[in-house]
């Protein structure tokens, strides 16, 4: 008999919950990420409490369940319940602190992720001065893929000033969130 969505994604959130696997657990929450990208899937993935999921795999110290969660959650957050749900479950905090990953796609979902979370209730928390910062050194990066997304980041989601007290703040410093690896 063939289950149905909810009841597969039932399934997958169970098996993650039970297992001692690490390597499932990694496996589970990247076919979680994968059906977070289709809107069809959103409600049923709310009423799992995925993006909970999703958002306490952020603080953990394998860099895989993170790049899957941070894939998750970017899947997610292009619909307006779901980045609602996010912001009010203060998740821009764990998301900048994917900044500093040395992986280079949980980086790019992290930056992809603070944009679509950008609202005008939110922008003072997903351009804040250590996000610019972040920005402009990313901005400079040899990887195309991040220093473009930066670059693309600064010019659309930050103000003039706010580049500019970054950079004034960054030839001062240099402390700061290093470069994921190529």
């Amino acid at each position: 008999m063939e289950l149905g969505r909810l009841e597969y994604l039932q399934a997958l959130v169970t098996e993650f919950q039970v297992t001692d696997s690490a390597e499932a657990k990694e496996q589970v929450l990247a076919n979680l990420a994968n059906f977070a990208y289709d809107p069809k899937n959103y409600e049923y993935l709310r009423q799992l409490q995925v993006l909970d999921l999703f958002l306490d795999m952020l603080t953990e110290d394998s860099e895989t369940l993170v790049e899957f969660a941070i894939g998750g959650l970017c899947n997610l957050c292009l619909d307006k319940t779901n980045k609602e749900y996010i912001l009010e479950a203060n998740g821009v905090e764990p998301i900048i602190n994917c900044l500093s990953s040395p992986n280079e796609e949980t980086v790019v979902s992290a930056v992809t992720t603070l944009m679509f979370l950008t609202t005008p209730q939110s922008r003072h928390q997903t351009t804040a001065l250590p996000v610019v910062e972040c920005m402009l050194r990313f901005s400079v990066s040899a990887n195309r893929r991040l220093s473009n997304l930066a670059s693309l980041f600064l010019e659309d989601y930050c103000s003039p000033p706010q580049v500019e007290e970054a950079r004034s703040l960054s030839k001062h410093t240099a402390v700061g969130i290093p470069l994921p690896k190529d």
